[in-house]
């Protein structure tokens, strides 16, 4: 049977079907397409409106300008100023070594710095911001943002930096910023820890008051293209800078404290001994925090780690040191106290048997006859020597406390070195011996075990003046009640203050320390030895080998209100350290003639501190330039490094068996005629004492 013809009926009929299979298909692709639009559009408006806007709006976010740092009248010690900048976003860098070099042309890069960023750049994570350049002029900024198309992965702006007018002299004290570094932005998850040019507190009152400080990041919206040019700003909130802090801190003193210590290496604390506010806390030398918050470079970390003098060590807090006859004052209030009589008196022929042993005083033609007073101002050994093992080291080892010598101070620093104070107790504990005569010898001269802090020097010189529990302070309380009375006589104190006026102003040991103004000061000196005299004498030879020089004091001697503690590492004993003290608290009473000896000595030693800090930094660039073997440590290693550089010396580690031969102590007394035997002291003991 054949096929049916094909009619057009049948045609039609076929077109028609398959036209409605098409036409179907076409239907449901259609109704699935608007339905998907549709969702889009309404249910997912909301999500790629947000897309859409940030494909043509930028948010940025602008660091906030940190909380000033001021001193007791206001001035900054630590402040913001405008600057211009230009950081590196590694993981946006094309071409590193074409960038870095450009960018060396374009800033002016000496060698050193172009090598210093290229260290940085391989220790950064991809996403932490790397400082090529700060605190730019306007042309060297502009010339950077002019080539930003050929140079991805810069970010030039413009914002405010940490500046610290004062540099080095505020370097402990205050601290200093940097980048936050990969620990840190684990520990945080905050955005604005990597935004560029934003620093945190790494070191001093700048870490401890972190949270204060910071302030809340500002905001920046700008429309951009696909290839990133700005089109227009849509709108900036603004920062809020951090909130400031106010130190007891005189910053004009604190300044000349730290230039007046000079060439030498050490420490100077002032105090107010009614209040317990500390105008001046110096440790010398130090580092400039504008350095450190620019990022440090490798010449100049070169000069700080291989300094001998430990720059970065806070010597008035984690510093220890034999306090050396500082002590005296102390020792003899412990001696009053337990019912001794000033005038009970010794005769010091420059020694004193004790068994079959004789202990030497500094002055080996002896003083004579010797009381109270006169073993305070003439600083005599065989005194204390005699009447310390009558009243025992228990007795003394108390009063030390009670004055704040090893006791650990409400400071707001990471860690304090506390030092020693020696006892029978003490030394059974740790080495499991017992308390020997020539442990109290050694104690009674600041020697052996006993070891301090200039801080804990300060605070006791601030205890014997006022008779009051100073406690130091560095934030600032105009409201803050007065310290309470710590129960001493007045008349011993009084006794006490005549005697260590007498060292000063009549026949003591630092008459060269008398203030040039109409006010009298009370000090006691101090030498405290490094090594054997079968080493080296103390006075002179390598640096250290030197004895330390001590002086605490107080003015005016009869009204105290200011207290001060110098201590001068290997500066060949007491006589290095008094002529400062004198300076230092003259500038209190007289500021012009201070800065007049000041400007004296700094045209000796070469100007100012920043100017002696740059001419060592050319002479180290000179030698090193771009091959100074060190690279720089990234932020991490930077902090422990410093924290390594402040470790304080370590307690004796073996046990004393020997009386500490006593150094010199007055140098311009050496050769002074042997005193009378009957001289008295001329000091008019208190109205009422209980005798031995």
């Amino acid at each position: 049977m054949g096929k049916l013809p094909v009619t057009s009926a049948v045609l039609t009929n076929r077109f028609e079907r398959r036209t409605f299979v098409l036409g179907a298909l076409q239907g449901g692709v259609g109704l699935m397409l608007a339905t998907r639009l549709g969702y889009l559009a309404v249910a997912q408006n909301e999500k790629y409106q947000a897309a859409s806007e940030s494909n043509r709006v930028n948010l940025t976010l602008i660091p906030p300008r940190r909380g000033w740092v001021l001193d007791r009248f206001g001035k900054a010690l630590a402040s913001n100023r405008a600057d211009f900048r230009v950081d590196i976003i590694p993981d946006r860098v094309v071409d590193r070594d074409r960038t870095m070099e450009t960018l060396a042309g374009l800033l002016s890069l000496p060698p050193d710095k172009v090598r210093d960023i290229r260290d940085k750049l391989d220790k950064a994570r991809g996403f932490q911001p790397v400082e090529v350049a700060a605190s730019l002029d306007w042309e060297r900024y502009a010339s950077v943002t002019v080539r930003l198309p050929e140079l991805p992965g810069v970010i030039p702006q413009q914002g405010f930096s940490r500046f610290y007018p004062t540099g080095a002299a505020v370097g402990h004290l205050v601290g200093y910023v940097g980048a936050a570094s990969a620990e840190d932005y684990e520990k945080e998850r905050n955005p604005l820890l990597v935004t560029p040019g934003f620093k945190i507190g790494k070191d001093g009152l700048e870490k401890h008051f972190e949270t204060r400080l910071r302030g809340v990041p500002g905001a920046r919206r700008v429309e951009a293209t696909a290839s990133g040019r700005i089109v227009r700003d849509l709108g900036t909130r603004e920062d809020v800078p951090g909130k400031p802090i106010q130190l007891t801190i005189n910053a004009g003193l604190q300044d000349y404290a730290a230039r007046r210590i000079g060439l030498e290496s050490g420490s100077v604390v002032v105090m107010d001994c009614e209040t317990g506010d500390i105008l001046a806390m110096a440790s010398m030398p130090s580092f400039d925090p504008n350095s450190f918050s620019d990022g440090i470079g490798r010449i100049e970390w070169k000069m700080l780690s291989e300094d001998d003098h430990v720059p970065l060590r806070n010597k008035v807090l984690r510093g220890l040191y034999p306090p050396g006859s500082t002590v005296k004052p102390m020792i003899a209030m412990s001696f009053l106290e337990a019912g001794l009589d000033p005038s009970a008196s010794v005769g010091c022929g420059g020694g004193l048997r004790v068994g079959n042993r004789v202990f030497h005083c500094w002055n080996r033609r002896g003083h004579g006859t010797v009381d109270m007073a006169k073993a305070i101002y003439q600083s005599c050994d065989v005194y204390f020597y005699h009447f310390a093992q009558k009243i025992g080291m228990d007795t003394i080892a108390t009063m030390a406390r009670r004055l704040g010598m090893g006791q650990e101070f409400p400071m707001p620093y990471p860690g304090q070195s506390y030092g020693t104070v020696p006892d029978p107790a003490w030394k059974k504990k740790k080495y499991d011996k017992d308390w020997a005569v020539y442990d109290t010898v050694n104690a009674t001269i600041g020697q052996g075990y006993m070891l301090s802090n200039p801080l804990q020097q300060a605070v006791m010189a601030s205890r014997i003046a006022s008779g009051r529990e100073v406690m130091p302070r560095l934030l600032l309380d105009r409201n803050a009640p007065q310290p309470k009375s710590m129960g001493f006589r007045q008349d011993h104190l009084d006794y006490i203050h005549a005697a260590m006026s007498e060292v000063v102003n009549g026949r003591g040991t630092a008459g060269r320390a008398k203030l040039p103004v109409d006010v009298l000061m009370a000090g006691k000196t101090g030498t405290a030895q490094v090594v054997g005299l079968n080493i080296a004498n103390g006075k002179s030879g390598q640096w250290k080998y030197r004895d330390h020089g001590h002086f605490i004091a107080f003015a005016p001697f009869d009204k105290p209100k200011y207290a001060c503690a110098v201590v001068i590492e290997h500066g060949g004993g007491s006589s290095a350290a008094y002529p400062i003290a004198r300076d230092v608290m003259t500038y209190i009473f007289d500021q012009a003639k201070a800065m007049e000896v000041l400007d004296g000595f700094e045209k000796q030693w070469g100007g100012n501190v920043q100017q002696r800090m740059a001419a060592r930094y050319d002479v180290f660039a000179a030698k090193y330039g771009a091959s100074a073997p060190k690279p720089v440590p990234d932020d991490a290693e930077l902090t422990e490094r410093v924290e390594e550089g402040r470790k304080p010396a370590d307690a004796p580690a073996t046990v004393q068996t020997d009386a500490a031969a006593p150094r010199p102590e007055p140098e311009q007394q050496v050769s002074a005629p042997t005193p009378s035997p009957t001289a008295s002291s001329g000091v008019t003991p208190p109205a009422a004492t209980v005798g031995q």
